[in-house]
């Protein structure tokens, strides 16, 4: 909202600066009650003063709203105030909902009288997520590994929930330890870690945050006797990609202390491939080994579903422009694989997905409809999915990008599909981005018919995969919180 005139704007700013400087220690107390605070399923935990303003600046703009710190700040407080339980609380949605109220409501209630009314079925209920916390290892420490180390440690809140107990790594040399810290302290394309490491030589760990972390070394999985280190019923995540059929990754059930595994990676033969939001409801404590699929896999498949949901997708075609993958090579060398030998850094290269056929198991009736290709890029991080579709009813350029725009913001998938409708966008820009995909609705083409569309998604390969992997590990592991307020979608945390 414009205001009146421009010598409004500074003091404005500092107002709405001093009570998102306010908000940020009412925040962390929640979260440390496992009281999880968003906005518009944009997580606000763990965030500096502008990360909040911009926040709330973005919502504002894509959800066509007044929402600002000066409405939320009075409806945080309230709810700090109640004596709540664990829960997922979207401050956003919350608000808008009062502020609806109030503008168009008869004798609306106070922002006091709403949160309390809104918080009713979590006031007093003090059940922890877990009865007792699930230990976690990582059997592998690459991209991949490190990536998911911060975010399970990011996630620890108050320590009932999922536990970094260990990683797995080959055996190596003496200064291990050394190298494998500063590796998750500094990261090139992510920036450093937020918090403190600590080694332990003596115990071959590393403190994390407060956190515990054992370095173990083997040659295979079924070797590691995890009970002699306290690890019980672990949930193991290998992000190695070394096995990804039953026999292979079975070798981790063999291992003392070891109830379940999942791999970071497309799965072969019986393995179900589980991506947050679409099948991860499916889950059960029966299976004992499972796929979190592809980085591309988990970018496309939301899109596709949504857009078959309203328009019935016939046939289409998915490329994706992708980063470069420690799997290539710097310069020209042997691989196995066609064209994956070249130098990553000096060519495009060519190559194929198995994103396009892992589709048919989330949306059988595409099977043989679509098709794909990879592109491998200079580029380290961050890939761009162009889905080119045939739909069966008509659409236009407005109503697809409204409609869009929209399941990121209202649907169950709005933790896997962002949206942006910037005009300067570039990949860098997605980093560290927690969803699966960034619709670009700038990019969108609906050619004349209104039945060809093209959609462009941009996902961090890295960072948005490995959160998507730990909603699935979390979904696995029984952790599913009351929502505030209690009628709005399931916001993609099921």
């Amino acid at each position: 909202m414009a205001l009146d005139h421009l010598d409004d704007y500074f003091p404005d700013w500092k107002e709405r600066e001093t009570l998102a400087e306010a908000m940020i220690p009412m925040i962390g107390q929640l979260y440390r009650k496992n009281i999880v605070t968003y906005l518009f399923g944009r997580a606000l935990y763990n965030k500096s003063v502008t990360d909040i303003m911009s926040t709330h600046r973005f919502v504002r703009q894509t959800a066509q709203n007044e929402l600002s710190e000066f409405e939320t700040y009075p409806m945080l407080k309230a709810v700090s105030e109640l004596d709540c339980g664990p829960a997922h609380f979207d401050l956003g949605q919350l608000t808008v909902k009062h502020m609806n109220l109030c503008e168009y409501g008869e004798n609306p209630p106070t922002v006091e009288e709403y949160a309390r009314e809104q918080c009713a079925h979590v006031a007093g209920r003090h059940v922890k997520p877990l009865a007792k916390p699930q230990d976690v290892v990582l059997y592998g420490f690459g991209r991949i590994g490190r990536l998911l180390a911060r975010l399970l440690i990011e996630k620890t809140g108050s320590g009932d929930q999922l536990r970094l107990r260990a990683v797995v790594l080959r055996p190596a040399p003496q200064n291990d330890l050394e190298k494998r810290a500063l590796l998750l302290r500094h990261d090139s394309v992510h920036g450093d870690f937020s918090g403190t490491i600590r080694i332990d030589r003596e115990n071959n760990c590393l403190i994390i945050n407060g956190n515990v972390v054992r370095f173990i070394y083997a040659t295979n999985p079924a070797e590691v006797d995890y009970e002699q280190y306290g690890i019980e019923n672990a949930l193991v995540i290998d992000n190695t990609g070394v096995w990804r059929n039953e026999v292979g990754l079975g070798q981790h059930l063999e291992a003392k202390g070891v109830d379940r595994v999942i791999v970071t990676a497309p799965s072969k033969g019986s393995v179900p491939n589980i991506v947050s939001g679409i099948n991860s409801h499916m889950l059960s404590t029966d299976q004992r080994i499972i796929s979190a699929g592809s980085c591309t896999t988990n970018a496309i498949v939301p899109i596709l579903k949504v857009m078959d949901n309203k328009y019935r997708i016939e046939y289409g075609h998915m490329e994706t422009v992708h980063a470069y993958t420690p799997d290539q090579n710097l310069t020209d060398n042997y691989h196995k694989k066609d064209r994956r030998g070249r130098g990553a850094p000096l060519n495009l290269v060519i190559t194929e997905t198995g994103a396009s056929k892992a589709v048919a198991s989330f949306l059988p009736h595409l099977k043989g409809r679509l098709t794909g290709n990879a592109i491998r890029v200079p580029l380290p991080n961050v890939s761009l999915a162009i889905l080119n579709l045939t739909l069966e009813s008509e659409t236009n350029k407005e109503e697809v990008t409204r409609y869009l725009r929209d399941v990121s913001l209202f649907s169950t998938l709005q933790r896997q599909i962002d949206y942006t409708f910037e005009s300067e966008v570039v990949s860098s820009d997605f980093i560290g981005n927690r969803h699966a995909c960034i619709v670009d609705g700038q990019a969108t083409i609906v050619a004349d018919d209104g039945k060809h569309v093209q959609i462009y998604a941009w996902y961090d390969n890295e960072f948005g995969y490995c959160c998507q992997v730990v909603r699935v590990v979390q979904k696995w592991a029984g952790i599913q919180y009351p929502l505030v307020p209690v009628d709005i979608e399931e916001m993609g945390f099921g």
